[in-house]
C-alpha cells in the first residue's frame, strides 16, 4: 500500500518533469546528466523527489539501462502533454511573436539536416532567441511520438498515418554520374541497362535496399540493382559518384549544383522518384504557437532551394 506523501513532498516541479522525461530518452541517468548539462547526482535527486512527490516508483533502475514502471508510463503520457501544454500557453499569451518561448525538439536525417535543416534553425533562433531549438540528426525512422520530439523534416513519401504532415518543398531524386563513368561504361538508355552498370546503392531508413523505385509519365517501374560499393551514408555514396565508380540515385537537394557545373550528368532524365521535403508532427501540437511559426519559417526558407 502505497503511503501518502507528505505536505512537502507534493510540490510537483515541471523542470522534474523535464528532467524525468530526458531521462527515458536518453535511456540513463549519466546521459541525461550530460543533455542537461547536471551531474548525475542532481539527476538522481530529481527522480526521488519526484517519485516521493507522487508516491509512486517510476522507473526500474539497472547498470545499463532504467526501464518504466507501469505507473512510469503513465507519468511520462501526462508529462510530455502537460509540459507541451505548458510551453504553449506561454506562447499564445505572449502579444508578439517575438516573444515565443519554449522548447522545440527537431529531427531529420544525417544530411538534409546537417546541409539544410540545421542553417535554417540557426537563423529561426535569431528570430526568436527565446526558443529553445534542439537538432537530432538520424539515419533511421524514428518515432517521433515516443522518442519525444516535437517535429521532423523528412525527405521522401513514407509519411505516417497517425501523424499530420505538411509539404515544405517539392524535391525528387535523380540518377547521374560522372562525364568520365559515361564514357567508360556508356550512356544507359532504358531502365534495364543499369543491371549492366555499377550502381552505387544506398541503405538508408527502411528503404529496399538494391531496389529502385522510379517513375516516369506518373507510371512507377522498380528495377533491381547491383554493384561493388554500398553504405548506409547518403554523403560517402555521393563521393563515390563523384570518383567515377558508378551511377547514384540522389536528392536534388544534394545534387543539384554538381548537375548544373557539369560534374555530374543526369542520367534517365525522364525517370525520377518522389523525395518532397516534409514537416511531420504529432497530432497533440498541432495548434502549438512555437511550433506553427516555425513549420511557416522552415516552409518560407526552403523555398529558396527551388528543386521542383
Amino acid at each position: 500500500m502505497r503511503r501518502k506523501p507528505t505536505h512537502r513532498e507534493q510540490s510537483l516541479l515541471p523542470e522534474d518533469l523535464r528532467v524525468f522525461l530526458t531521462v527515458i530518452r536518453k535511456n540513463g541517468f549519466g546521459n541525461a546528466a550530460e543533455a542537461l548539462g547536471f551531474s548525475p547526482a542532481y539527476v538522481s535527486k530529481r527522480i526521488s523527489v519526484l517519485e516521493a512527490a507522487l508516491g509512486a516508483k517510476l522507473l526500474h533502475r539497472t547498470t545499463r539501462r532504467v526501464a518504466l514502471t507501469d505507473d512510469g508510463e503513465r507519468v511520462r503520457v501526462f508529462a510530455t502533454r502537460l509540459l507541451g501544454d505548458m510551453d504553449d500557453f506561454i506562447s499564445e499569451l505572449t502579444d508578439s511573436r517575438q516573444q515565443l518561448q519554449g522548447s522545440l525538439h527537431i529531427c531529420s536525417s544525417f544530411g538534409f539536416g546537417r546541409n539544410h535543416v540545421a542553417p535554417a534553425i540557426a537563423a529561426l533562433s535569431q528570430l526568436y532567441p527565446r526558443l529553445e531549438i534542439r537538432l537530432d540528426v538520424f539515419d533511421r525512422m524514428v518515432d517521433i511520438v515516443n522518442e519525444g520530439f516535437d517535429l521532423e523534416i523528412r525527405v521522401g513519401y513514407d509519411l505516417p498515418q497517425q501523424l499530420l504532415g505538411k509539404k515544405l518543398v517539392s524535391n525528387r531524386r535523380v540518377l547521374c554520374a560522372t562525364p568520365g563513368y559515361l564514357e567508360k561504361r556508356g550512356i544507359p538508355t532504358s531502365l534495364d541497362d543499369l543491371a549492366r552498370h555499377d550502381c552505387l546503392v544506398l541503405k538508408e531508413r527502411n528503404n529496399a535496399f538494391g531496389i529502385w523505385n522510379l517513375t516516369k509519365d506518373g507510371v512507377e517501374e522498380s528495377i533491381r540493382v547491383n554493384g561493388p560499393l554500398s553504405s548506409n551514408s547518403g554523403e560517402i555514396v555521393l563521393r563515390w559518384a563523384l570518383s567515377g565508380a558508378g551511377i547514384l540515385l540522389r536528392s536534388l537537394w544534394d545534387v543539384k549544383p554538381l548537375l548544373e557545373s557539369g560534374q555530374l550528368v543526369h542520367v534517365l532524365p525522364d525517370y525520377s522518384q518522389s523525395a518532397d521535403v516534409w514537416a511531420i508532427y504529432p497530432t497533440r501540437v498541432s495548434q502549438s504557437a512555437k511550433l506553427r511559426v516555425c513549420i511557416e519559417f522552415f516552409e518560407e526558407h526552403f523555398r529558396t532551394l527551388a528543386l521542383a
